[in-house]
């Protein structure tokens, strides 16, 4: 194959912001992606509308198990660099709610689009279906795919980590850093949705409750968050378990095993107004069975639930029960208590947490320690964050430092 003098590998937003960086700074680049196009990822990102960052970016909302690098890349290339970047390819921003940033088309393919043209403008060569096996370092480079052997001065990992690997990344690039040399810290499914073996879970499956969620590991509370909560048939999703559940598979991960979600079902009420409203339910509608005693009040899914969880039977009238029953309803509905017995699936997971430890790399210009001429950007390191483009956030700033690094001659 022809000599080529940057080498990125990985086709995901990271590998492509590196690429182009690289490219404006005048180097040959070629870009190596292992499915048959690049930017898959990002097409399924803000369900499909590319949620390309969010205006509230600090370093509490990115994680690292090893050494959080925010404080050293993110400015480099923060969110106002960000955005001047997407605006002069033609993608004006929308800012909607908590603060996440969308083109304005409201569409994933817009931002691919533009970056693929921006790709063929700096001469970017791009080579799809190509598996990249390993790396041969030495005064030059080798990159051996399945198929091929390319040359060049630098190289750029930007294999992405474990999470939906049918978009791409497949963990394939871990083997590679692990093959360099490089020290991993065990990669774990984050922004993912949790299972629970309560036994009502297929009844509530599908209900929808604004909720405030604590995760509970042992009876110590570790990180709470508020939204729309969904119930499915093998436990939680929504938004707050999303927020919670990189702590929650981390948990998982050390063998933690009292893990629990506890949810204020009706979190516009405290306690004392949610025992006066069932009083004056009683008083009005006693002569209600309970299972249309709750109805206009909670959604119908859970109205079984919350009767048998409680040891009422659903054929009693609301004039039945007692103030101890009226507390057992207050807890049930204020600290909603599951078990957590695991996460889904990696091709569930949204981003990995976990990856090549971040103290392999030069925390000012991701070159690796070991080989200056090997550079890591994106979600193979051990880097992550919250929902709501933050993850994103994270790819556009490492992938411009990483081919800035390249960039220099």
């Amino acid at each position: 194959m022809g000599k080529n003098k940057v080498i990125v590998i990985g086709g995901g937003a990271s590998g492509i912001m590196a690429a182009i960086t690289a490219a404006r700074l005048g180097q040959k680049v070629i870009l190596l992606e292992r499915k048959d196009r690049i930017g898959k990822k990002i097409l399924a990102t803000g369900n499909g509308r590319c949620n390309i960052s969010n205006r509230w970016i600090e370093r509490s909302r990115f994680h690292s198990d090893s050494q959080n690098l925010y404080d050293q890349i993110y400015p480099q290339f923060d969110l106002s660099k960000t955005l001047d970047f997407f605006e002069e390819l033609g993608v004006p921003i929308l800012e909607l709610e908590e603060g996440k940033l969308y083109p304005y088309s409201l569409q994933a393919a817009s931002v691919v689009n533009v970056l693929l043209y921006e790709l063929d403008r700096q001469k970017v060569q791009v080579m799809c279906n190509e598996d990249v096996v390993h790396v041969d370092t030495g005064q030059r480079l080798v990159v051996h795919t399945k198929k091929n052997k390319y040359y060049g001065d630098y190289v750029i990992l930007a294999g992405g980590g474990k999470s939906t690997p049918d978009l791409g990344s497949n963990g394939s690039g871990y083997q590679i850093a692990k093959k360099l040399g490089m020290n991993l810290i065990e990669p774990y499914p984050s922004l993912i949705q949790l299972e629970s073996d309560y036994a009502y879970l297929k009844h509530l499956k599908g209900t929808k409750v604004m909720a405030k969620v604590d995760l509970v590991v042992d009876e110590v509370h570790l990180k709470s968050a508020y939204g729309e909560l969904l119930f499915t048939d093998y436990g939680l999703s929504g938004p707050p378990i999303l927020d919670v559940s990189r702590t929650a598979a981390l948990a998982i991960k050390t063998h933690k095993k009292n893990i629990e979600i506890h949810g204020d079902l009706v979190p516009l009420l405290n306690r004392v107004e949610l025992e006066e409203m069932l009083l004056k339910r009683i008083e009005r509608m006693s002569y209600k069975v309970l299972e249309d005693f709750f109805v206009g009040l909670l959604p119908k899914q859970m109205i079984i639930p919350l009767i048998k969880d409680c040891g009422m039977n659903p054929r009693d009238k609301g004039a039945q029960i007692t103030s101890k029953q009226r507390e057992m309803i207050v807890n049930w509905l204020k600290a909603f208590r599951l078990s957590i017995t695991g996460t889904r699936q990696w091709n569930q997971s949204q981003v990995t947490a976990g990856g090549v430890d971040c103290r392999e790399v030069d925390a000012t210009t991701l070159t690796c320690k070991k080989y200056p001429n090997v550079i890591l950007c994106g979600e193979i390191l051990d880097m992550d964050g919250d929902c709501g483009g933050f993850n994103l956030q994270w790819a556009w700033s490492s992938g411009h430092v990483a081919g800035r690094s390249a960039g220099k001659e």
